[in-house]
């Protein structure tokens, strides 16, 4: 290791995405962690029937890494956690072909605020593990309130028609992989995956780090 990548471990040492602690320079997450990984994968449905997988459960550090990911400035964190997401894909989806790797969308307004759309970061990692092409697909047109505000068929209203397909051609008959956060009720992601089948893709699968 040279000096200068010695001075930069000290001064940003690589840490676990989850609990923050400290980890050698080629470990993902620390052993701890890994301790606490949930045995079964969630496997079910967003809302309209489009199947979702998340290998974590939104709760104790995978809940605080989660939201130091999304609130707190911590990109970097994203790739890691889109790794972790690699191995869950291939066990569910690997005898599916995906041609396009997408994320959920964030209206401008929330993007300029926060300066990164985390699932975009996910998605991308996820993109480049697989050697698929990641392609924007949807734009968020509707600036709506916030979905853990809500509850029960508020938010299946509230992200109703809120996105819209970029380019139909970019999608027409290809097998896509759309990639959030999180799922609570699945009405976000099914809502964009339901809006990507709408213009004309073949299939589309969804997957989330965490389930709420």
């Amino acid at each position: 290791m040279s000096i200068a990548d010695k001075i930069k471990n000290f001064f940003f040492p690589n840490r676990c995405p989850f609990c923050n602690k400290v980890i050698e320079e080629k470990e993902i997450v620390c052993k701890d962690c890994i301790s606490k990984f949930p045995i079964n994968y969630f496997d079910g449905f967003a809302i309209g029937g489009f199947r979702c997988i998340s290998p974590f459960y939104y709760e104790g550090d995978f809940r605080k890494g989660m939201l130091n990911f999304k609130f707190n400035d911590k990109k970097y964190f994203g790739k890691s956690m889109g790794i972790l997401m690699v191995d869950t894909i291939k066990k569910s989806y690997g005898d599916l072909h995906f041609d396009i790797i997408t994320a959920v969308p964030l209206h401008n307004k929330r993007l300029k605020e926060r300066g990164y759309n985390q699932s975009e970061i996910l998605a991308r990692t996820i993109a480049e593990e697989l050697n698929i092409p990641y392609t924007e697909t949807l734009f968020k047109h509707k600036n709506n309130k916030v979905q853990h505000t809500l509850k029960g068929k508020d938010r299946m209203n509230n992200v109703k028609n809120a996105y819209k397909v970029i380019d139909k051609s970019l999608i027409k008959d290809k097998n896509i992989l759309i990639v959030d956060d999180i799922i609570t009720t699945g009405c976000t992601i099914g809502e964009c995956a339901k809006t990507l089948f709408k213009g004309g893709c073949n299939t589309v699968c969804c997957c989330t780090l965490c389930k709420a």
